[in-house]
């Protein structure tokens, strides 16, 4: 564990914690380095397992945790005559009971989709088993003839990319003149246990793409995937590639990945005892919880999102405001089993799709195929897609690609708003024919650019559109996609 991780919360700071704690902690921390590396005969990935193990040991015990030995909860407490214990037992119990009864966190129930997150206006113009395909209402006289279609990840609920107003990538898209489509993908149960993943292949972006392309007439859209629906986006491409299928203009990837060889310490928790094990976890119900995901995810920032919290709430008896990425978080999703299972094996396990042994109808698909401009986006702090991981599209595709590294996590990164605070970001283009070479040497030789990257990407779509033209209608029931309802739509309402 790094001693400076301690110094992005206030009241684990390092320097305040007694000197011959903080002193016996990096002693020991420095013992399970040693120990847990450069053992004969452990390889990469189980020592990467031991050493993770042994941070979260050393996360739960660290002085910071404990109110004698944190100075800033010892202050408080004397100043406040342990009134801070008292809101902290409060706060504790309240949590408990929520967490029992299977409520939301308290203050969350502000932000609901379509009331006060979600709001950006548009229609459910397409609905399937699986996704409704939501078109938003222009914003400028004029748009371009290209459409926008995003494919989020079905681990999450669209709407981190149409959060508030103030950092709605969706309504920025709009305002700068582009026609927006998003799929909003239902929320499964026991019914869709047998939903295999290339169903959502079909049933959501070839949907989407189709339903786009109907409505505004134009025989080109952007596509724009993030996380894991940027990677089912690599695999919808290439086998729109590969069947000759020429309908994508540009693809933009957010945070996503194709190669799962150094997807960060998630990999630890993927093997082929840990898939049987979920395997067998989902069978009964049919899917994998949202609680059995979200569990996971914390374990990889601990002491941020356990530790961190539990001090602030329970020793320093300080609830933080709610904020809508917070109850969006909260909003999760669950999987299907066969889906789950498949993409576990042949993407994460396996890595089949960057080795070329990836199957759509029947045939294998290739990255190499896709021949369209990329725009990718990394993000520095990504615990999920670790940004030297999305950098692999410079060495995997043969494409023209400009690459972007923001400031911030995997999804505070993306949702990087002109005129969010301390935000940077460095970016680069390389040429068909090149090949990105090592990402720390690439990094060196990039200056940060204060800022959004927003600007820089919708400039990029616009360089690769068309002339504007009066917005299309919304929806188009002569093509076949009426407009169904008002947006956000009813998937993204099932909990």
């Amino acid at each position: 564990m790094r001693a400076a991780s301690r110094q992005e919360v206030p009241c684990t700071g390092v320097a305040l914690v007694p000197f011959q704690c903080l002193r016996a902690l990096l002693s020991i921390e420095r013992w399970w380095e040693a120990a847990t590396t450069g053992v004969d005969g452990l390889g990469k990935k189980h020592e990467d397992m031991a050493t993770f193990a042994a941070r979260q040991i050393l996360d739960t015990v660290a002085p910071s945790n404990f109110l004698w030995t944190n100075p800033e909860v010892l202050a408080r407490t004397r100043a406040e005559w342990g009134r801070n214990l008292l809101r902290g037992f409060t706060n504790w119990t309240e949590d408990l009971q929520r967490m029992l009864t299977g409520a939301p966190p308290l203050g969350l129930e502000a932000y609901e989709p379509g009331e006060t997150v979600a709001v950006t206006p548009g229609k459910v113009v397409y609905r399937t088993h699986l996704a409704e395909i939501i078109q938003y209402a222009p914003a400028t006289d004029r748009v371009r003839p290209e459409p926008v279609v995003i494919v989020p990840a079905w681990i999450m609920k669209y709407y981190i990319l149409d959060l508030s107003p103030r950092n709605s990538l969706v309504k920025f898209l709009t305002e700068q003149g582009f026609t927006v489509f998003m799929i909003s993908w239902k929320n499964p149960g026991a019914e869709e246990r047998n939903t295999g993943f290339d169903e959502y292949r079909t049933a959501g972006v070839l949907a989407a793409i189709d339903a786009a392309s109907a409505i505004t007439g134009s025989r080109k859209v952007h596509a724009v995937g993030y996380c894991l629906g940027g990677t089912l986006l690599a695999i919808a491409a290439a086998a729109m590639a590969r069947d000759g299928d020429d309908r994508l203009a540009s693809l933009s990837f957010l945070a996503a990945q194709t190669d799962f060889t150094e997807a960060g310490e998630l990999m630890l928790f993927i093997n082929e005892t840990q898939v049987r094990f979920l395997e067998d976890m989902m069978w009964e119900r049919g899917y994998l919880t949202a609680k059995q995901m979200a569990g996971a995810f914390q374990i990889l920032r601990s002491n941020d999102l356990i530790w961190s919290r539990s001090v602030h709430e329970y020793l320093m008896g300080e609830r933080p405001q709610p904020f809508d990425i917070m109850a969006w978080s909260k909003d999760s999703t669950r999987m299907p089993y066969r889906m789950h299972s498949e993409y576990l094996r042949s993407l994460f396990l396996n890595n089949d799709f960057t080795e070329g042994r990836f199957e759509v109808g029947g045939r294998p698909v290739l990255l190499l195929d896709i021949d369209r401009p990329l725009f990718v986006v990394g993000t520095e702090k990504d615990h999920i897609a670790p940004w030297k991981s999305v950098f692999k599209f410079n060495l995997l595709t043969d494409c023209d690609v400009t690459f972007v590294l923001t400031s911030g996590g995997h999804n505070g990164g993306i949702l990087s708003e002109p005129g969010h605070p301390h935000h940077h970001f460095r970016i680069s283009r390389q040429a068909p024919g090149e090949h990105g070479g090592d990402p720390d040497a690439w990094f060196a030789a990039q200056q940060p650019h204060e800022g959004s990257w927003w600007p820089s990407w919708t400039a990029w779509l616009a360089a690769r559109s068309g002339d504007s033209v009066p917005p299309p209608p919304l929806g188009d029931r002569a093509a076949g996609f009426p407009a169904l309802e008002d947006a956000p739509g009813r998937y993204v309402l099932v909990k």
